[in-house]
């Protein structure tokens, strides 16, 4: 088995927004280096590493010289171009790896692997290369539907729902680029996820079952535990584990599902990395999501993931998100945590608010009552 990697030694992030920024954080509680990889200066992954490279993903020059400055290379956002991570590989250790980077970036081959490899449920689904596509895949499947991109989507970005005939033709001429996907329409109860990590050994953990609540199409709430009856809280923990093993992934790994009425769920979105879902995890596990894919990564045994409190996580978006900022600093049972972006505009995640309760305590709570103070 390969070495963990020695205190003092830099891991290198590729991409500087939150995610990075945290996991550098964490890293620094173990002894790790951080060094930043992104387009863009003074992002907030930046500003709490101790060495950033700024320049284009596309920049063969840099990547070279960003590898030999570190020991292990990850990434924090799935967006980072594959021939990036292709180019390092060969020059210093990428965890994750190519493969399941390329499985995760393209909604086609993440249904096939989900549905297939990792023999986790999906809603139907058709891949779509022209109108005469969408036309057979829509009478196959039916309205309403969920037209999809199959790259760079996210945040409710790059989809489209078709709920009558006439939607069809103007959601395929606006949606870009092709292919796309079409997507049953699920009448889910709610929207679930769970995070699991897996270590360089093969060894895994995982953490309880999430429910989350959107807002314009951005994570607004969690709540840890999920209000689930306790076999589908258990089955959300299997599928995000079965999806660590088949890709071969080392670090974290989140999956997004949907509970159907009969309790059955619904694969619908990887994300290989840590998630906005989990950022909880911070507050209320001995070793939340940042820390267990910086162990991971490094080569460390990995931490316990068992959820000490229960907890309610806040996202805090754009300037109606930050006016709260004051009031939530104030609350005794409240961490805070700021991203450090300049600009606080409109749908923009500058930071999130974790409420912390006695475990147990959340399952005999109305969301009024787990709300208070927010």
């Amino acid at each position: 088995m390969t070495a963990p990697l020695k205190p003092g030694s830099t891991i290198g992030i590729l991409g500087g927004g939150q995610l990075g920024r945290m996991t550098a954080l964490a890293a620094a509680r173990l002894g790790y280096r951080c060094h930043v990889y992104a387009p863009e200066a003074d992002s907030p992954g930046m500003q709490v590493a101790d060495a950033a490279t700024v320049a284009p993903y596309e920049d063969a020059a840099a990547l070279a010289r960003f590898s030999a400055a570190v020991d292990v290379v990850t990434f924090e956002f799935e967006n980072v171009p594959a021939a990036t991570l292709e180019a390092l590989a060969p020059l210093a250790p990428c965890r994750p790896g190519v493969a399941a980077l390329r499985i995760c970036q393209d909604r086609l081959a993440e249904k096939a692997f989900l549905e297939g490899r990792a023999g986790v449920p999906v809603a139907p689904w058709r891949a779509v290369e022209t109108e005469q596509d969408l036309a057979a895949a829509v009478a196959e499947i039916g309205l309403p539907a969920v037209l999809k991109t199959t790259r760079l989507g996210y945040d409710g970005r790059g989809q489209a729902v078709l709920r009558t005939p006439e939607d069809i033709a103007p959601a395929f001429a606006r949606l870009a680029p092709k292919p796309l996907v079409l997507e049953g329409f699920v009448p889910f109860m709610a929207e679930l996820s769970a995070i699991a990590v897996r270590g360089v050994d093969g060894t895994t953990a995982v953490f309880d079952a999430v429910e989350n609540r959107h807002r314009h199409h951005i994570l607004d709430l969690s709540f840890a535990p999920a209000r689930v009856p306790a076999e589908v809280a258990t089955a959300a923990q299997r599928h995000a584990v079965r999806v660590a093993e088949a890709l071969d992934l080392v670090g974290v790994v989140a999956l997004e599902m949907f509970l159907l009425p009969n309790g059955e769920l619904l694969g619908n979105e990887i994300a290989p990395r840590p998630h906005n879902s989990g950022h909880w995890t911070i507050d209320a596990c001995l070793a939340g999501q940042f820390e267990q894919h910086a162990r991971a990564v490094a080569g460390l045994p990995l931490g316990s993931a068992v959820r000490h409190h229960d907890a309610v996580m806040l996202n805090l978006v754009g300037p109606e998100g930050l006016a709260r900022w004051d009031r939530l600093l104030g609350r005794p049972d409240v961490a805070p945590h700021l991203y450090g972006k300049a600009e606080a505009r409109v749908g923009r995640k500058l930071g999130h608010a974790t409420r912390i309760l006695p475990r147990g305590a959340l399952a005999a709570m109305t969301d009024a009552e787990a709300l208070s103070g927010f």
